[in-house]
Parts: C-alpha cells; sequence; structure tokens
C-alpha cells in the first residue's frame, strides 16, 4: 500500500527533510511513498501514514544534495518531493551521483533549482514598496504586491528583512505572504491583494527611470529576459518601457548628432606617433619638480623612494650630470649628497669651482638598485631607462640654458651624447651633445671611490679637477664655443 505524506504550504522544506529521513529509515522505496503538500490531493491506493519510527542512524549524504533539496522544495513542480526521494534514494547507496550531471534526475533537479534561484533573484528585483502607513509614523510601514513564478517567498524573506529591519512591511502574494512588523518575521496564507493608495515617489522613480534609460544601449530582447513581461503590471516603471521602445531609434540618431566630432582613427594614431617623439617635458619651468615626483615613464619608479631632481641656480652657466641617485641622494631628494657627492666637492674646491654656481643633476632620476640582507646594491642603468629619462633631462637643459655641460660617467655620455663607449679616451675634449650644446666628457666621482689602487685613484682625481678646471673657465667665455 502506497504511504502518502502531505507537506504543510509553510516551512516545506524543513517539513520534507524530516519527512524524508523517516521515510529512509523505513526504508521506504521511492515507489512506495507518494508526496504531496495539498491535502485534498489523494489517490484510491493511498493509506494514511504510519507513526514515524525513532530515527536513531540518520543516512549522511553529501552537502550538495542538501543545498540542492533545499532549492527544490520550493518550486511549483507537482513531482518535485517525488523526484528529490527519489534522489535521495540513490544517492544514499551511491553518494558520487550528486556531481553526475548526465544523469537525468540529477540533471532535471539542477534545472528547477537554477529556476527557484532565478525567481528569488526576480523577487529582490522587481518588488515595489508603497506606503501604506503614517509617514510620520516612529516605524513607517510599507507594503507590496508579487507574484512570483515559484513559492519563492519564504525562502527570500530574510534578505528583506535584513535590508529592511527599520521599518514594517508586508509583501504579498497569491500564495505565501511575509508579514515583518516590529522586527518580527511571520508568514501568511492566501491573504488578498492590498488595495494601494496613490504614492507620489512612483511618478519620481519614473522620472529616473526614462532619464536613465539609454536607447542607444537598448537590447529589447535582452531587457525582456531580464525584466520579463509578467511582472511589467507590478512596476510603475513599466507603463513607460513601450514608449521609451519605441522612441528609442530617433533618440540614439538625436544623441549621435549631437555628439561632438571626434578626429579619425588615423589621425589619433598619429598624434600618439608624434608624443612619443617629443624629447623633453614642455610644461612651465616651476612645474618640473612635482612632475617629475610623479613620473612612471620606467619601472625604476616602483622600487626607488623618491624621483631625485637636479639643484642650482636657474641661471647656471655650468651643468653637471652625473649618472643616477645612489643610496643617500634616493633618501635625501638631493643629487650627489652622499660619498661621490663628497669627492666631487673636493675636487670642485681644487678646481676653483662654487658649487652654489652649478646646476647638478643625474642623467637618470630614480634609484636602480637589488636589495641584498639589509643592504641596497647599486645598478647601472639600461639603455632604455636612460632614453626614458632623458625626457626629463632634456627638459632641464632647456630651463637651465648652460654654456656647457659636463658628461661624468659613461651614463651620462650615452644620455647627452648617445654613445657610452671609451670614456677615458675620450675624457677632456668637447663634444656636441644631442642637444647642441657643448658637452664635455669626464670620470665619474663614484669610479674614483671604487678603484681599489691608491695611485690609480689620485690620478682620477687629477682627471676630474683638470676637466672641471677646463668647463669652469670655458663657462666664464663670452664667446662661443
Amino acid at each position: 500500500m502506497t504511504q502518502r505524506i502531505v507537506l504543510p504550504r509553510l516551512g516545506t522544506g524543513t517539513a520534507w527533510r524530516d519527512s524524508a529521513r523517516v521515510c529512509l529509515a523505513m526504508n521506504l522505496h521511492p515507489n512506495d511513498v507518494r508526496w504531496s503538500d495539498t491535502a485534498e490531493d489523494s489517490s484510491l491506493f493511498d493509506a494514511a501514514p504510519d507513526a514515524p519510527p525513532a530515527v536513531h542512524d540518520q543516512a549522511k549524504v553529501p552537502k550538495a544534495f542538501v543545498s540542492l533539496a533545499q532549492s527544490v522544495v520550493w518550486h511549483t513542480d507537482a513531482d518535485r518531493f517525488d523526484r528529490l526521494y527519489a534522489a535521495l534514494y540513490r544517492i544514499r547507496s551511491t553518494p558520487t551521483l550528486i556531481r553526475d550531471r548526465a544523469d537525468p534526475a540529477i540533471a532535471q533537479l539542477r534545472k528547477m533549482e537554477k529556476a527557484v534561484h532565478r525567481c528569488q533573484h526576480k523577487m529582490k528585483a522587481f518588488v515595489r514598496f508603497r506606503e501604506i502607513g503614517d509617514p510620520t509614523a516612529p516605524r513607517r510601514s510599507f507594503a507590496a504586491w508579487f507574484e512570483p513564478t515559484h513559492n519563492t517567498m519564504e525562502p527570500t524573506a530574510d534578505f528583506f528583512a535584513k535590508r529592511f529591519a527599520d521599518m514594517d512591511w508586508r509583501i504579498v502574494t497569491p500564495s505565501v505572504s511575509a508579514i515583518f512588523e516590529g522586527g518580527k518575521l511571520c508568514f501568511a496564507l492566501d491573504l488578498p491583494r492590498p488595495d494601494f493608495p496613490e504614492d507620489a515617489n512612483e511618478k519620481l522613480w519614473t522620472t529616473y527611470f526614462c532619464n536613465i534609460f539609454n536607447p542607444a544601449r537598448l537590447k529589447v530582447n535582452a531587457m525582456t529576459s531580464e525584466m520579463p513581461k509578467k511582472y511589467w503590471k507590478n512596476l510603475p516603471e513599466a507603463a513607460s518601457i513601450p514608449h521609451l521602445i519605441a522612441g528609442a531609434p530617433a533618440r540614439a540618431r538625436a544623441m549621435a548628432d549631437a555628439a561632438p566630432t571626434l578626429p579619425p582613427v588615423r589621425t589619433a594614431r598619429v598624434q600618439r606617433a608624434a608624443a612619443d617623439f617629443d624629447t623633453a617635458w614642455k610644461g612651465p619651468g616651476d612645474a618640473l619638480g612635482a612632475a617629475l615626483s610623479a613620473c612612471t615613464r620606467c619601472p625604476l619608479h616602483a622600487t626607488a623612494t623618491q624621483a631625485v631632481a637636479g639643484c642650482g641656480p636657474d641661471t647656471a652657466r655650468l651643468m653637471i650630470v652625473g649618472e643616477q641617485p645612489g643610496d643617500q641622494e634616493d633618501l635625501t631628494g638631493r643629487p650627489f649628497s652622499g660619498p661621490a657627492g663628497k669627492v666631487l666637492d673636493g675636487a670642485f674646491a681644487q678646481a676653483g669651482v662654487d658649487r652654489e654656481g652649478v646646476y647638478l643633476t643625474n642623467a637618470v632620476k630614480h634609484f636602480k638598485h637589488v636589495v641584498r640582507g639589509k643592504r641596497r646594491i647599486h645598478q647601472s642603468p639600461d639603455r632604455t631607462e636612460i632614453e626614458h629619462c632623458r625626457f626629463w633631462l632634456d627638459a632641464e637643459i632647456r630651463r637651465i640654458q648652460p654654456k656647457i655641460i659636463v658628461a661624468m660617467g659613461a651614463t651620462a655620455a650615452m644620455a647627452l651624447t648617445g654613445d657610452r663607449r671609451d670614456i677615458l679616451k675620450r675624457r677632456g675634449h668637447l663634444e656636441t651633445g644631442l642637444c647642441g650644446r657643448p658637452v664635455l666628457i669626464t670620470v665619474h666621482p663614484s669610479h674614483i671611490l671604487r678603484t681599489p689602487d691608491k695611485a690609480k685613484q689620485n690620478e682620477l682625481r687629477k682627471m676630474l679637477v683638470g676637466d672641471l678646471s677646463g668647463a669652469h673657465a670655458i663657462s666664464l667665455t663670452e664667446t662661443a664655443v
């Protein structure tokens, strides 16, 4: 004889789960159980349910099935409970069946689960409240009418309770209605549709909806898929949708005609290419420091503490260009403030050059290094980094307009002349730089510090002093070199 189980319309999920446990404990085959949520739905061969046995050893099923069942029980398919119990009966002995998407029964349950989730999403999106209580009351009161495709009011009510916890509300559906009053949620069956008063806010909402409607992006099929027409009758803005759709082509053409004229694609490419050939920053001189601080033209900015700009008077006739900031310069933000700077200061003193009258800078503005333990070890800039930073060096040269530039070391020589080779052979000689100004190449003070042989150090120091003295003399002349 078929065992008949009638589930309540409220608390259906919990009731089905408890009843299914009892049926499994009784080892009832799916063919011997007939499920229903309507007491009048009976059959000639139905029998009154037996008294449920005490369930001591509950059957263990995968969590995936529990999650699936918690959604499918709210579907409107009359056979949903039978389908779930049939699957549960099989999964009890074959737990991996829940992952078999090719199994027809599991595939159908997944399809029903998806439909319930979609219905819950539509409820969250398309419920429209109207105020039914006194607006001046401590807790304002609202009501809404909604017609869901499935029995999703009960499992979705917690969403509204959390979102609208500071007001009283009720969402009435043709079957189950949710009522939230005084912070407590309850449910009722078969309530009539509320008699809603006029709501002035609906006009404001409809005006907003019409103004954000973009006719150029209208896709009717996609819109009706996301906002099915069955919901339109309960949406205040829906009355405007047919008019908006009908007028979309004309509005889109008007928007296109009113749009600003854009340059041809080819022109944009030419403009971008031309910008790449800019050799110097072209902003006002007093804004150069701020612009350099924001530089991201090469990856060095990511690891350095700061960009180190040049310093010295704008009227300097002698410019000294080194390689890049060192560890101390990276921290202080001033060029030649570390050990190499002390060597340069000594050379200035011997050459009779006043440091305060010289413009000091570097070919590369960020400190390139590698971290080893607690130390930051200097690394020489490569060609790409030098070329990127020439953008700033050329801007400094244009602003200062020095009489002569001293390039100390291979990196500076590369930035100013395009050639970093044979520094010792070229030192002491004037060359014409890429900027069109005379460039005198000499050794870098850090090269002197790295030379272990004392005699060689003294020789290099004399070279530096002699080159600085000669450059200083040229900077004082009034005739062109």
